[in-house]
C-alpha cells in the first residue's frame, strides 16, 4: 500500500512544485494524473479518457457561465471607468490619514459588488500608491491591504458574494449563496478587525523607525489628478444591481426556482435537484443585468474596438481560469478511484471525526497545496463533499455550515508564496516577495486560523 499512496502524493507535490514555477496548470495536471494512476498500477488511458475527461468537462459545463460573465463584468467596469471613479472617491472620503481604510474598503466593495481580485487590484493600486506615498506609509504594504480588503471576508466569508469561492459549495451541499449568514457576517468581521489591526500596529512600528514610503520602486502609477472620471453614483450602479438581484433571485418569491415548473424541469431536462442549480442560475441573471447596467452607465466611452479587445481578453482569461480548476478537479477525480486514496482519506478524517473540522483542514491544506482557492476547494469537495455532507446529515448538521467553512477555509492558505493571486499582486505592485510577502502571510495564517476556529466553535453547537 506504500506505493500506492506514495503515488498520490508525490503527483499532489510536483503538481504544486511544477505551478509554483511557472508551468501552466492546465498542460501539468493531466501528466502527474497519468503519474498517479501509472504508478499506483491502475488503468492508463481508461483512467483519463473515463474519469478524467468527464469531470473536467463537467466542471466546465457547470461553472463556465460565472467564469465568462465574472470576466466581462469586471472588464467593463474597468473600461467605463467605474472602478477607478468607485477607488478614487473612497479615497478622497477617508483621506490621507486613514490611507489603510479607504484601501482595504475599496477593494472590499468592488469584490463583493462582483469584480475580480485582477480587476481590483489594477484599478486601486494606483490611488493606493499614491495615498500610501502621501501619508508616508511603506510601499510594501499595499500588497497585504488588498489581500484583505479582496481576498478575504468579502470574498467568502459574508453571506451573498458572487465570488466563485462562496458559489462553488452550492453545488455539493444544494444550499445557496446566503449559507450560514450570522457565521459567515461575524467570522467576516473578526477577519477585518484583527488584519486591520496588525496592518495597523506594522504601520505604526515602521514609522516609529522612521521607513517612509520609499524610493527607487519599480511600477510606479503616474495618476493625473485633472482626469475626469464617471459620478461616484452611477459607478455603484452596476454593483448594486448585482448584489441586490443576486439576492432577489435566490431568497424571495422572484427566486430562479420558481420560475419554471417541476414537471417540467424534470422531465424534459432530468433536473432533479434544483436546489444545487439556483444559485448559479440566479448569479448568472444577476450578471447578466449587471452587464447591460455596466455598458449603459458610461456607454459613450466604449469604441467598438475598445469592447472587442476588452470581451477577447475577457473571455481568453475566464478560459485560462475555468480549464485551470477543471484540469485540478479532474485531477482529484482521478486520485479518489485509486487504491491508495482510503488512506489519505482516512488520514485526513481522522485528524477529527467531525465534518467541519475535517473539511475545514481538507480544504485549507489543499488551497495551500495548488495554489488556488477554488481549485483546492473544488479537489475536496470532488473527493471529500459527499461524504462529508452524508456525516453532517447523520449527525443533524445543517449543510450550510459546511458550506459557509469550505468557503472560509478555501480563502486561507491559497495565498502561499507560488498561489497565480500572490505572484500577481506583488507584480503589479512593483514588490518581491522579500519585500511584501511577510504580511500577506500574517493575513493568510490570521484568516486560516479564523476558519479552523469557526469550525470548530460550531462543531460544539452544532
Amino acid at each position: 500500500m506504500f506505493i500506492e499512496v506514495f503515488a498520490i502524493l508525490i503527483s499532489l507535490g510536483l503538481l504544486m512544485f511544477l505551478a509554483y514555477r511557472g508551468f501552466p496548470v492546465i498542460v501539468i495536471a493531466p501528466l502527474v494524473t497519468l503519474l498517479a494512476v501509472a504508478l499506483s498500477g491502475a488503468a492508463l488511458l481508461p483512467s483519463y479518457t473515463e474519469v478524467y475527461m468527464p469531470n473536467l468537462s463537467n466542471y466546465i459545463k457547470t461553472w463556465f457561465p460565472i467564469f465568462i460573465l465574472g470576466a466581462v463584468f469586471g472588464k467593463l467596469m474597468e473600461l467605463n471607468g467605474a472602478t477607478t471613479a468607485i477607488a478614487k472617491q473612497i479615497m478622497n472620503i477617508f483621506g490621507i490619514k486613514r490611507a489603510l481604510l479607504a484601501t482595504i474598503l475599496a477593494c472590499s466593495i468592488l469584490t463583493y459588488g462582483g469584480v475580480s481580485l485582477f480587476v481590483v487590484v489594477f484599478a486601486v493600486y494606483p490611488f493606493a500608491a499614491a495615498v500610501f506615498r502621501e501619508a508616508g506609509i511603506p510601499k510594501r504594504f499595499i500588497p497585504a491591504v488588498i489581500v484583505l480588503g479582496g481576498c478575504t471576508y468579502t470574498m467568502d466569508a459574508f453571506p451573498g458574494t458572487p465570488q466563485i469561492q462562496n458559489i462553488i459549495p452550492t453545488n455539493y451541499f444544494g444550499t445557496d449563496a446566503y449559507a450560514a449568514p450570522i457565521t459567515g457576517l461575524v467570522a467576516g468581521s473578526v477577519i477585518f478587525l484583527l488584519g486591520y489591526l496588525w496592518l495597523s500596529r506594522r504601520v505604526k512600528k515602521a514609522n516609529l523607525a522612521g521607513e517612509g514610503y520609499g524610493e527607487g520602486h519599480t511600477n510606479e502609477p503616474v495618476i493625473n489628478p485633472d482626469e475626469k472620471v464617471i459620478n461616484f453614483w452611477l459607478a455603484i450602479i452596476p454593483l448594486a444591481v448585482v448584489v441586490i438581484l443576486n439576492f432577489v433571485f435566490t431568497k424571495t418569491s422572484l427566486a430562479v426556482s420558481h420560475w419554471y415548473a417541476p414537471e417540467l424541469l424534470q422531465e424534459t431536462f432530468n433536473i432533479q435537484n434544483l436546489s444545487s442549480l439556483s444559485s448559479t442560475w440566479a448569479l448568472i441573471v444577476a450578471l447578466v443585468v449587471g452587464i447591460i447596467a455596466a455598458l449603459l452607465i458610461n456607454i459613450k466611452s466604449f469604441t467598438a474596438s475598445k469592447l472587442s479587445s476588452g470581451l477577447t481578453i475577457a473571455a481568453s482569461g475566464s478560459l485560462l481560469a475555468v480549464f485551470n480548476v477543471a484540469s485540478e478537479v479532474g485531477f482529484g477525480n482521478v486520485v479518489k478511484t485509486l487504491p491508495g486514496f482510503e488512506v489519505v482519506r482516512n488520514a485526513i478524517t481522522g485528524v477529527s471525526s467531525h465534518p467541519l473540522i475535517s473539511e475545514s483542514i481538507a480544504v485549507n491544506v489543499l488551497a495551500g497545496v495548488v495554489g488556488s482557492s477554488s481549485g483546492g476547494m473544488s479537489i475536496a469537495l470532488e473527493v471529500m463533499g459527499q461524504h462529508y455532507l452524508d456525516l453532517a446529515n447523520s449527525m443533524g448538521i445543517d449543510p450550510e455550515y459546511l458550506h459557509r467553512i469550505a468557503s472560509m477555509s478555501a480563502g486561507g492558505l491559497d495565498s502561499l508564496p507560488h498561489s497565480g493571486a500572490t505572484i500577481t499582486i506583488l507584480v503589479i505592485c512593483g514588490l518581491t516577495h522579500r519585500q511584501a510577502y511577510g504580511d500577506i502571510f500574517a493575513i493568510t495564517i490570521m484568516k486560516a486560523l479564523v476558519a479552523f476556529s469557526t469550525a470548530v466553535i460550531l462543531s460544539l453547537f452544532v
